[in-house]
């Protein structure tokens, strides 16, 4: 059926609310209780029949996900307006609120997707290791002539992966596993390749789409791993500087994926920080990038004062860095974690030359600490 033809009023009314207010063409539809759709074929309409507004020329509507900043106006000798250009930036609530409807609807898809998995026959109750992932920047991309070293999304997959293959094998039995993700497992948030917060240029291996598909195999091929070993498993991602919504999207992702499998657990929390309790052990994570080292222990004390006050070995987790760093205080393990990832251009050029590795570390819920396991880069490309 043909769209009825609009009356010269309705079209005042249409261009004025969305070129006087600035309005982007969501936000003038909503006003008027319009479908988006239906805003865009007035304006449409409107261009083509040269409808004109007090303030200028009718705006062509932004791109989907942007918004207007402001307009360039060319005036003839005759003061005459000659041409226009719209200037727009990213609008960023609308470009969240596509993201998260995009994950939320990826989510109902592959939802309970894995089905349960034969448990170990055996496993030790009084101890958790903890699986912590410093910084794995999915995505990066580095060339050896300019970094030193060449660093791609399929070394990435393969670096990860087998290093957490090598350390479930040296792990213990134990009955629970936590998989820690210190943020920044992804490398860049958007298709723009920039950070959201402070819009560095990134380097990064290939289209946004393909890293988010690479990256949630690789985090499936470590809960796997850590199945095999371990009766229950913990997923907690932490918000990184490089992947503020992509994190989000990743524990969605595996929450809807794991729904009927009940040996895996997955946590939502949207919090900065993050807090495990095992027996007397009290564990903490975070980025690294926000909450300074000196006040992570007053930050726990606060924060959990039940699980300090039954607890009696106390550990934060961090990375954001890319290098190891031990520190206590007041009777609080800090932990910063290596990353496996190689150096961007910009890393090697500022110097940065940290060794990489990735642990495991297990604790009993009596006696915290009790063992670690180290997989160095070498050792885990070397198979040994």
């Amino acid at each position: 059926m043909p769209t009825p033809p609009l009356s010269d009023e309705d079209l005042d009314i249409s261009v004025a609310t969305y070129v006087r207010c600035n309005y982007s063409t969501s936000e003038a539809a909503s006003v008027l209780g319009l479908s988006p759709r239906a805003m865009r074929h007035r304006l449409k309409t409107a261009r083509e029949k040269g409808k004109m507004v007090p303030s200028g020329v009718i705006q062509e509507p932004p791109p989907l996900g942007f918004s207007v900043k402001g307009t360039s106006t060319l005036v003839g000798g005759d003061g005459e307006i000659k041409a226009q250009w719209v200037k727009t930036e990213a609008d960023k609530e609308q470009r969240e609120e596509q993201f998260r409807a995009f994950a939320e609807e990826l989510a109902d898809i592959v939802k309970g997707k894995v089905k349960p998995t034969k448990e170990p026959k055996s496993t030790e109750a009084d101890l958790l290791t903890v699986y912590p992932m410093g910084d794995p920047h999915i995505g990066m991309y580095a060339w050896a002539d300019e970094a030193g070293e060449d660093f791609d999304l399929d070394i990435a997959e393969r670096d990860l992966t087998a290093a957490m293959a090598r350390l479930v094998q040296s792990a213990p039995k134990s009955e629970t596993a936590l998989i820690l993700n210190l943020g920044d497992f992804f490398h860049a948030d958007n298709m723009e390749n920039r950070t959201m917060r402070s819009g560095n240029v990134l380097d990064v291996d290939t289209r946004w789409q393909k890293v988010l598909q690479v990256g949630a195999r690789a985090f499936y091929t470590l809960v796997q791993s850590a199945l095999k070993k371990h009766r229950d498993v913990v997923i907690r991602n932490v918000i990184g500087n490089h992947d503020d919504h992509s994190a989000v999207f990743l524990s969605l992702l595996l929450d809807a994926y794991y729904r009927n499998e009940p040996r895996v657990t997955v946590e939502l929390s949207p919090s900065a920080v993050w807090y495990m309790r095992f027996g007397k052990v009290l564990i903490g994570a975070t980025h690294g990038d926000k909450a300074k080292w000196k006040d992570l222990a007053k930050i726990m004390a606060v924060d959990r004062p039940d699980d300090w006050g039954q607890s009696v070995y106390r550990y934060w987790h961090t990375g954001h860095v890319h290098h190891d760093r031990v520190q206590e205080d007041m009777g609080v393990v800090m932990e910063c974690h290596r990353t496996l990832a190689a150096k961007d251009a910009w890393h090697a050029a500022q110097g940065y030359r940290s060794g990489r590795a990735m642990k495991c570390i297990v604790y009993d819920r009596e006696y915290g600490e009790v063992e670690r396991h180290t997989a160095d880069i070498r050792r885990v490309r070397d198979g040994s």
